[in-house]
This record gives C-alpha cells, sequence and structure tokens, in this order.
C-alpha cells in the first residue's frame, strides 16, 4: 500500500534545533509497505521521494588539508580528533536568511568517492559489467594515489563513480556501514552473468521484488562494494543512489532535511541520483570501515554552506577555502553518524573538467 503525505520541511543540511520550519515548503513523502527481501535490509522502508543533496568535485582532492591523507585508509582515532563541533560565525547570515539561501542554491550530487586495491581492475570490471564509461584518469605520484571517474555520460550532467588507488594498499575493510550502491540496467539477468564470468560475486540471483513487476539483484565488485541491479530501459540516471545505513533514522532525517525513510536527493526520484538510509532496528552504530569516503555536492557558495551548517550546530570537518595545487574550493561536513559530505564549488568544478 503506498500512502503520500504532505509534510513541512526545510532546505538540507542544517540541523533545525532551534526553530520551527512550519513555514517551509512541502515536498512529497512516500511511506510504501512493499520492502526489499534483501536479507539485512530492515523491514522499516519509509520513503521520501524528494529532497536536495549536491554536487561533487573530483574525490582526489576533496578533503583535508591534503587531498591524499584523506583519501587514504583513514583511522578512527584521527578522524576524530580532526573534526571539530563549531559554533555558529559572527556574519549576517541567519537562520532565517541561510534557509532561503540554501533553497536557491543550485545543488546536485556529483559523484560517490571509494577505494579500490587494484584501478585498472576495477575500471575493467565497471566498464565491462556495469556498461560504464571511463571519463578521465589521472595520476598523482607526489603524494601517491591515482584516480579515475566513471559513469553513464559527461561528469557536468551525470552522477559519476570517483575511485580511488592509494599506492601500496590493495585491500580495505568495506565494513556494514555502506549498504549498495544502485544502478539501473536495460537486462538484470545479463548483467547478473556477466558479474559471474568477470570475477564478481552474486549475492542475490534477479527475483521480482515482493510480488511486483521490478526485477532486482544484488552483486559484489572485486573489492567487496554491493551493487543493487534494477531493470529499466533509458534511465536517465543509472547510477541511481547510494544507500548508508544510520543508527536513528529520525535524527539523520532531520539532518539531510525531510521526514520519513530513507530517499533523499535533489529532485525527482527518476530522474536524479539519491541518497538512501537505512535504519536497522536495535543497532544504533556502523563499521564504516576504510572504503567508502564521501558524497560530493556541488555549490554556489562554499563559505556560505559553511556558515549555514555551523549556524545550525551542523559539524565541519574542513573549513571552506580553496585546495592546494588546484584551487578549488570545497568545505567538508558530516551527518550525526559521521558519513561525509563535500560541498564543492560549482564554477570551480566545472573548470576541473574543462
Amino acid at each position: 500500500m503506498l500512502t503520500r503525505i504532505m509534510v513541512p520541511v526545510p532546505s538540507p543540511f542544517s540541523l533545525p534545533k532551534k526553530r520551527s520550519f512550519s513555514s517551509q515548503c512541502s515536498f512529497k513523502v512516500s511511506f510504501d509497505d512493499n520492502q526489499s527481501n534483501e536479507t539485512y535490509c530492515s523491514n522499516f522502508s519509509r520513503r521520501l521521494a524528494l529532497f536536495q543533496l549536491g554536487t561533487a568535485i573530483p574525490q582526489s582532492q576533496v578533503l583535508g588539508v591534503k587531498a591524499s591523507e584523506l583519501l587514504r585508509p583513514a583511522e578512527s582515532t584521527v578522524e576524530t580528533n580532526n573534526v571539530r563541533n563549531v559554533a555558529a560565525m559572527n556574519s549576517n547570515l541567519t537562520e532565517d536568511s541561510a534557509l532561503q539561501w540554501a533553497k536557491k542554491d543550485k545543488r546536485k550530487m556529483l559523484h560517490v568517492v571509494y577505494r579500490v586495491g587494484d584501478l585498472d581492475k576495477t575500471i575493467k570490471f565497471y566498464t565491462e559489467c556495469f556498461g560504464m564509461k571511463l571519463l578521465r584518469k589521472r595520476d598523482i605520484p607526489e603524494e601517491r594515489y591515482s584516480n579515475a571517474f566513471l559513469g553513464y555520460g559527461p561528469e557536468d550532467s551525470h552522477f559519476t563513480v570517483e575511485l580511488t588507488y592509494n599506492y601500496g594498499v590493495d585491500k580495505y575493510n568495506i565494513g556494514n556501514g555502506l549498504r549498495h550502491f544502485g544502478i539501473r540496467v536495460d537486462s538484470v539477468e545479463k548483467v547478473v552473468n556477466l558479474v559471474k564470468a568477470k570475477g564478481g560475486k552474486v549475492i542475490k540471483e534477479p527475483a521480482l521484488l515482493n510480488g511486483s513487476s521490478k526485477v532486482i539483484a544484488y552483486v559484489e565488485d572485486p573489492d567487496g562494494y554491493k551493487f543493487e541491479l534494477s531493470k529499466e530501459a533509458t534511465a536517465p540516471e543509472p547510477l541511481h543512489h547510494v544507500m548508508l545505513c544510520v543508527g536513528n533514522l529520525d535524527r539523520s532525517i532531520n539532518f539531510y532535511k525531510k521526514y520519513a525513510e530513507v530517499t533523499l536527493g535533489y529532485g525527482a526520484e527518476d530522474m536524479n541520483p539519491v541518497l538512501k538510509l537505512a535504519y536497522n532496528y536495535g543497532i544504533s552504530v556502523y563499521d564504516k570501515g576504510d572504503g567508502y569516503a564521501q558524497i560530493a555536492i556541488g555549490t554556489d557558495d562554499v563559505y556560505k554552506t559553511a556558515e549555514a551548517i555551523k549556524l545550525f550546530d551542523g559539524m565541519i570537518a574542513r573549513e571552506p577555502g580553496p585546495l592546494p595545487g588546484i584551487n578549488t574550493k570545497i568545505t567538508v561536513c558530516l551527518d550525526p553518524d559521521g558519513w561525509k559530505s563535500v560541498f564543492v564549488d560549482n564554477v570551480d568544478f566545472l573548470k576541473e573538467l574543462e
């Protein structure tokens, strides 16, 4: 049964601890009783169809004082020490003006960043099995890492994958906090057969989703990252979603700016990439591992974005400013579970693509 309700919600990436948002825009929220049969999936499936996340920048330079340091295997103590719970800045930005500006900010999800043990092997697997295209690749020997960007279309108009290879590191702990990445394909069965032939692992064979007409399957790439495959021909955004596990769903939704399940994005779910949050009853802490890094989100102003996050008691992991060497302006924030998001200046990102 699918029931739609309208609830008032503010703009994304602020923590509404200080005021009510009844005056803000309303978004559609769906409660869907048809949940996946995925064995590790929670029975809880409250779905939110519209939200607003952001764009991104090449992952190799998305975090920390040195991009390479933040993309290498992270020790939990290091990340904890680097994260500061900052107070609101002395500026002319008020809660009302911050919310109004965020609603007008041109944000979209740019790419998801994670680490792999063999860059060429993963590129070959993604292009041959998933049908992705290698968009660009670069090597940064002075900082001992390489990057590759893959997807189903140009980076300025499609959500993409940014793979990072750190010299000498051939294996990562995926943890149990990253649930999966979602891809829409023409034929689930064909992709599953390719995965089997190319050294991947099939977690769940193609099957109808709870008696519906939707066919899904779950597979693993050579590094152990899980992918949900769903059948949909000519999807405008084949790389459809990233699903993360959270310890408190209401708290996380409150942070990302929605109310109800886990599907958050900057536009209609059938046309745009989305972030999905999963809560498993009784589990409040997850192992994030050291493979997954972050989602990159575009913004018109990283400085104002950081101010807005601070104004609502958000956690800033990297103050806004240009990255050494390339001058792309970014800022980094953490959600209540410690998942990282990187806001990237829209104009600077397009310059990188040139």
